[in-house]
């Protein structure tokens, strides 16, 4: 990781920390006995600080130990046809990337894919955005989430953090970012990371059921970073909005399927007077960080044209049930052409709740990306002069 500016306190604890979240959840499988991550610190940071030099870590993956005949030894001219478990795959699962892949790529193992598309890799994406999320800490800025729904479970006292002009969350910033918090620690203490109690069990009732049907289950997750100021992102270039990136980041997460921001879809279906968030302004009377500029509502998640409006980003992302089941589906052998069952590989029934720890770790990556980008900075000194001296001119526009 390249551009943390230096003099950033940062401990491997504290990255350690976001990866044992990720590997959290009721509904995962096999793989989160087999290990529990742990980032070792390579460079970058010394006593316990950042130098601004790249900062490196190390993930051992302690499963390779028992994969590495698999993986390093010599395919056989006519290639097994294996249903899983090692050796050359050509049976496509439906839903993954495997026959595109394979398709794309001309390889005859499906293994070469499945590897490396696997979500296997958003460990490394975790560490790195938990230095983001530190980076975030320093200037007030917070990242939250949690899940929504589940196969079809909504949590009924988890609502949406999109204030309107009625919500209990927004009676004043102040009240509103206690209740955000108190959301967020509700759902750090559930098994599917839903702030909501009685959905939490109905929930995890309907993952035992998917389980015992050998099914999956998906759901939705929300995104909230508080603390954001006004003028991240750009209007004067596509690949410049924060939305976009943020879309990006999101989506490529593995299964995601769908993205939102504040009212998302619902703003599609309303008229305009319903929609748009009005702006008010309050004055120096009012000795807050708020001063200035503000909206009661928060329909548009905290971006507008491309820029953070100075309210919190509001964000969900819908997550596809994991394609492999333990009831396969129908597909076609790459070799033999001839149907079958779906290669059963080892995996969770439900990664909703490990998403959201994703979704944080990859928004976090693009606020920071975007405060960079805004107030360099070669040491966290520097940057914060850069912050502090912009936030006193938005005070006072």
């Amino acid at each position: 990781m390249e551009g943390i500016p230096a003099n950033l306190e940062l401990t491997s604890e504290y990255i350690n920390n976001e990866l044992v979240r990720r590997q959290m959840g009721y509904g995962r499988g096999g793989r989160m006995q087999i290990e529990t991550d742990t980032a070792e610190i390579l460079s970058g940071i010394r006593f316990g600080r950042t130098l601004g030099s790249p900062i490196a870590l190390f993930i051992e993956n302690r499963d390779w130990e028992n994969w590495q005949e698999v993986m390093s030894s010599t395919p056989p001219q006519s290639p097994p046809l294996l249903r899983g478990g090692g050796g050359i795959v050509t049976r496509p699962r439906p839903g993954h990337a495997d026959l595109s892949g394979a398709i794309k790529y001309n390889q005859k193992d499906i293994r070469n894919i499945l590897e490396r598309s696997s979500a296997r890799e958003t460990a490394a994406r975790v560490a790195i955005g938990s230095i983001a999320k530190r980076l975030l800490e320093e200037f007030g800025i917070k990242v939250f989430s949690w899940v929504t729904e589940i196969g079809g479970i909504q949590g009924s006292e988890v609502g949406r953090a999109v204030p309107t002009s009625n919500s209990i969350y927004y009676s004043s910033h102040s009240t509103h970012h206690t209740a955000i918090s108190e959301l967020y620690e509700k759902a750090e203490k559930s098994e599917v990371r839903c702030p909501d109690a009685a959905a939490t069990e109905a929930i995890k009732k309907r993952i035992d059921e998917a389980r015992n049907n050998g099914d999956s289950l998906g759901g939705i997750f929300e995104i909230v970073v508080s603390g954001v100021p006004v003028g991240l992102g750009s209007h004067v270039q596509w690949d410049r909005k924060l939305n976009a990136r943020l879309s990006m980041a999101l989506t490529s997460i593995q299964a995601i399927k769908g993205v939102e921001f504040g009212l998302g879809f619902e703003a599609a279906r309303r008229p305009g007077s319903e929609v748009h968030d009005e702006i008010y302004f309050r004055g120096q009377e009012f000795k807050q960080p708020t001063t200035g500029f503000y909206r009661k509502t928060n329909h548009a998640g905290g971006i507008e044209g491309g820029m953070s409006n100075g309210e919190d980003i509001v964000i969900r992302g819908a997550m596809k049930p994991i394609p492999t089941l333990y009831k396969p589906l129908r597909s076609v052998d790459i070799e033999t052409k001839e149907a079958f069952e779906a290669t059963v590989e080892r995996s969770d029934i439900c990664a909703v709740p490990a998403a959201s720890v994703v979704g944080e770790a990859v928004v976090a990556f693009e606020i920071a990306n975007a405060m960079i980008d805004k107030f360099a900075g070669d040491s966290m000194e520097e940057m914060k002069r850069n912050y502090n001296s912009y936030m006193e001119y938005v005070k006072g526009f």
